[in-house]
């Protein structure tokens, strides 16, 4: 598993480099993608576990870089949301195209059969590995 990891970040980093495209600014693009390409700083802030300080900076980074913009937020008119761009929208999924393209080549090897039991043996452990180690 530590192999497949190590090959599957080795992969991300290589795909990231391609585009010019630091981690963190990733990392905000995909934040924002997954809440519909739009979102408050503070939520930003709160998915991605840093002081609402360093999301100003990423914003203002990818902002420079046509990737977001700052809009008006609909719900309250003191605040300020950031959006995804076309651009923006576009250097995310192209990164995420060639990493899921690298995934479905490893997970080709097995059947659909044996991605499924795949998935079932590793949702199981995962559920094991998010308890306590006290646990029963």
């Amino acid at each position: 598993m530590i192999r497949l990891t190590r090959h599957l970040r080795a992969v991300k980093e290589r795909v990231l480099a391609d585009f010019d495209l630091p981690r963190h600014e990733y990392e905000t693009l995909h934040a924002l993608a997954g809440r519909r390409g739009r979102a408050a700083p503070s939520d930003l802030a709160a998915d991605l576990s840093v002081a609402p300080a360093s999301i100003t900076a990423r914003v203002d980074t990818l902002l420079a870089r046509g990737f977001v913009r700052r809009i008006p937020s609909t719900v309250d008119r003191r605040r300020v949301d950031v959006e995804l761009t076309d651009a923006g929208m576009e250097a995310w999924r192209a990164a995420m195209q060639i990493q899921g393209d690298e995934e479905h080549r490893l997970l080709g090897a097995l059947t659909p059969d044996e991605r499924r039991v795949l998935s079932d043996l590793l949702r199981r452990v995962l559920l094991v590995a998010e308890q306590p180690a006290d646990a029963p």
